[in-house]
């Protein structure tokens, strides 16, 4: 009979611990913290798009006339073909 009554006190008290053990809300359990680093390395949008300059003069910096040089078909900037485009305005 001692067993027994053993047994029904520590099956109670097992019960008793899982109904009342705290619960983490929805709000708990998506609010973990997020690492920051992937956040800033995503990829950044360019400044610059091909429109259909092709020349020198047409550009408003170094970085302009580079990223025309080597994304748009048909420019006319890089005279000497040395990969620095627009040396006597912009990238000189």
């Amino acid at each position: 009979m001692r067993k027994l009554l053993v047994f029904a006190a520590l099956a109670w008290l097992a019960w008793y611990g899982y109904t009342n053990r705290p619960v983490a809300s929805a709000t708990q359990a998506v609010s973990q913290p997020q690492p920051i680093a992937p956040l800033l390395e995503q990829p950044r949008q360019p400044r610059f798009t091909c429109d259909g300059r092709v020349h020198c003069s047409q550009m408003t910096s170094c970085a302009e006339a580079t990223y025309f040089t080597k994304n748009c078909p048909g420019t006319k900037m890089d005279g000497n073909n040395d990969g620095v485009p627009c040396e006597s305005q912009w990238c000189g």
